[in-house]
């Protein structure tokens, strides 16, 4: 079974940039996507970004799109969410999905697997 964990939230001023990363372990197959999900109190998750297996395909949702950049590496099994020009908005606890098949992960219920989150505070 496939076990993922997120690093690299905190705390940073409006207009700053932070780098997610996650990293998976255990039996992958060549067929899988791997995304992020963002979740603030008292709302539901919300998809942010996905990318396949061969991190030649990426979907963004429109939100983030053109701040944020994700990216893989296959090799090291990494996902990473580059985020730029951070707004008190994307306040947030950040978690990195993952499932095997093709497409990307665009909704919550298409994730096998969710890791523990991580948080990232933008302040004003």
């Amino acid at each position: 079974q496939v076990q993922v964990v997120e690093s690299g939230g905190g705390l940073v001023q409006a207009g700053g940039s932070l780098r997610l990363s996650c990293a998976a372990s255990g039996r992958m197959y060549s067929n899988y996507a791997m995304g992020w999900f963002r979740q603030a109190p008292g709302k539901e998750r919300e998809f942010v970004a996905t990318i396949n297996w061969s991190g030649t395909s990426a979907l963004y949702g429109d939100s983030v799109k053109g701040r944020f950049t994700i990216s893989s590496d296959t090799a090291k099994k990494r996902v990473y969410l580059q985020m730029n020009n951070l707004k008190p908005e994307d306040t947030a606890i950040y978690y990195c999905a993952f499932r095997l098949g093709y497409g990307g992960i665009t909704t919550a219920t298409a994730s096998d697997t969710w890791g523990q989150g991580t948080q990232v505070t933008v302040s004003s």
